[in-house]
């Protein structure tokens, strides 16, 4: 599919602004007038708590425009009835023939359907009619002539959640599985996921959050790499692991994850640690932990995130291990950060990194996945009118924001499965790590979403560092660049995209998998795969498609590949270093975790 062209800003772009972007509302000319706009921000910031941070206005354009087009298109009408017909003959074929193949399948990652009561009628009546209605919604909803591409997307996606409201998987009289729990248990799953409702309500209004289940504590179970943390500031802790191996690679390792998430996300449990796995192939790794912000520290930017995070960081670690090159990971958008820093360093002769790591990370936007689709002017002064008075992205904002990506699955088939049927959610670690979110500050919150996401300013040659501004292409220090397959946050053609903007050595993985899952892909997971290639300085661009045709997939897990890689960055194996520096200003100050982990 042809990327998402972006809607041209109305407004004139200063082609070196970027962390002093402009006031939201322009200065006020009397307090009067300050009065009365402060006034419309406090009542915008109340609609948009009571919309979860959604501006109406992108959903009505998407509408009006997808209407519009679709009532001066004669043809198009045609066609749409004629694929209404089609599909009502193929529910009547199976109406008459109850053995014949269903003529509708869920999607892959639809999993409302799954108990075999659904091929059994009248509720194969109900399924079928319901995946024929979105089977016409999905044609319905493809480009038109004359249709901005975007909208046609939003339509699509407005008319899915839509749908996935009135399933009948949702209604317990159309559900067989629910008629069935409730037969066999006289009633009580119902009883019981009133109970369950009830607590989650009062949850929710409350804003308190269950402790991890038995098994996944944080600091035992998770997030329990044995280590220290060295250094803290107000934004972040560094942690130094533990060497695992009598000899540790000559140069470290500093991960850079993102602030949007808790960073064990890569330090999981003990089998599918990613930072476990480093240390026990020799390596010596630091990893960024991010603070929590409050309301205090509504005015952190993205440059603090930059200066008083990343390169205070790579600070710690060149006095902790002195006089070697630092290797850079960054995840999601700390890998964004990092390839802006990166970039930074490489225009101001800086050669402290020896190479740099980008997982699952996107230094354009202009296929920013599905959960931007919405984001425009009018998206981002909701948000920021909603972050006026509280300082913050609050988490519950960020969590909704995420699960209706994949409303039939996150929350539709867990509610159906949690209220109707009784049934205790299975705790995982993943699962443990995503209701342990996070919050994100107003200042910086605001910037990064203008800056990259709306005007994408780091490719387009218009982001500026300190005043001058910075192009990826400067730097020099080998890349290795990972994907996964189904990524609906990053999709993997952005993130491949890192290919066109830079010159230096770069290899490429595409891993299966989603945004988290692909990551975590450690040795021995079954089923995984992974497609990897290597473009030398200076080798000429190809295509995201013509290179996943070019590249077959290779059974098993990508960290071999990355562990090899990284090996042949880092050095000769020698004595592992100290923990911490204290002559140099940075003692072991706690065991890892650390403080920040455990900020609610």
């Amino acid at each position: 599919m042809p990327p998402r062209r972006p809607k041209t800003p109305k407004t004139k772009l200063d082609p070196t602004a970027v962390t002093q972007l402009p006031a939201v509302i322009p200065a006020a000319s009397s307090k009067t007038q300050q009065s009365h706009q402060n006034f419309d921000r406090a009542a915008r910031g109340v609609m948009a708590r009571l919309s979860g941070g959604v501006s109406n206005h992108a959903f009505f354009e998407a509408w009006s425009d997808w209407a519009q087009h679709m009532v001066r298109s004669p043809g198009r009408q045609l066609e749409l009835l004629e694929h209404a017909q089609q599909n009502a003959l193929k529910l009547m074929s199976g109406l008459l023939d109850p053995d014949a193949k269903a003529p509708f399948t869920p999607k892959p990652y639809d999993h409302r359907f799954t108990h075999p009561d659904w091929q059994k009628q009248p509720f194969r009546m109900w399924q079928q009619g319901f995946l024929a209605t979105q089977d016409w919604w999905d044609h319905a909803t493809e480009p038109m002539r004359g249709l901005c591409r975007e909208d046609a997307e939003r339509a699509r996606f407005l008319a899915r959640q839509t749908l996935d409201l009135v399933s009948p998987s949702n209604f317990p009289w159309l559900n067989p599985e629910i008629i069935k729990a409730t037969r066999d248990t006289g009633g009580r799953n119902l009883t019981e996921g009133m109970g369950k409702f009830s607590r989650d309500m009062l949850k929710t209004l409350s804003g308190d959050r269950d402790p991890a289940p038995e098994g996944f504590e944080i600091g035992k179970d998770l997030a329990c790499t044995e280590g220290q943390v060295v250094f803290r500031n107000d934004l972040f802790e560094l942690i130094q692991y533990a060497p695992q191996t009598k000899q540790t690679r000559t140069d470290p390792i500093l991960i850079v994850p993102a602030w949007i998430m808790k960073y064990y996300i890569l330090d999981l449990s003990q089998h599918n640690s990613m930072v476990r796995y480093l240390v026990d192939q020799g390596f010596t790794v630091f990893m960024i932990s991010w603070c929590n912000p409050t309301a205090d520290q509504a005015e952190l930017s993205l440059e603090d995130y930059r200066k008083r995070g990343v390169l205070a960081a790579l600070d710690a670690v060149c006095a902790i291990v002195p006089d070697r090159p630092v290797h850079a990971v960054g995840y999601c958008l700390g890998g964004t950060m990092l390839a802006i820093t990166a970039a930074t360093m490489a225009r101001d002769g800086d050669t402290r990194l020896g190479s740099i790591t980008l997982m699952a990370a996107q230094v354009d936007f202009v296929e920013a996945g599905e959960l931007l689709m919405f984001l425009d002017e009018s998206q981002i002064a909701f948000l920021e009118d909603l972050m006026w008075e509280q300082g913050y992205l609050d988490r519950p904002q960020m969590a909704r924001a995420f699960a209706a990506i994949r409303s039939e699955d996150l929350i539709y088939t867990r509610n159906v499965q949690r209220y109707f049927l009784g049934r205790e959610d299975l705790p995982s670690d993943i699962g443990v790590w995503n209701a342990d979110t996070t919050r994100m500050p107003a200042r910086m919150h605001s910037e990064y979403l203008r800056a990259l996401f709306l005007e994408n300013r780091l490719t387009a040659g218009r982001f500026a560092v300190e005043g001058r501004v910075i192009a990826l292409k400067d730097i020099a220090a080998p890349l290795f660049v990972v994907g996964t397959e189904a990524d609906h946050i990053a999709p993997w053609q952005s993130v491949y995209k890192t290919q066109l903007f830079t010159d230096c050595d770069l290899t490429f993985v595409l891993t299966k998998g989603g945004h988290n899952g692909g990551i975590l892909s450690e040795p021995g997971h079954k089923g995984r795969h992974y497609r990897i290639s290597h473009r030398p300085t200076g080798a000429l661009y190809t295509g995201p498609d013509t290179w996943l045709g070019q590249h077959a997939p290779e059974p098993g897990s990508w960290w071999p590949e990355w562990a090899r890689w990284l090996a042949s960055q880092t050095g000769e194996l020698t004595d592992a270093p100290q923990m911490g520096a204290p002559d140099k200003g940075y003692p072991t100050l706690m065991a890892a975790p650390g403080n920040y982990v455990f900020q609610p």
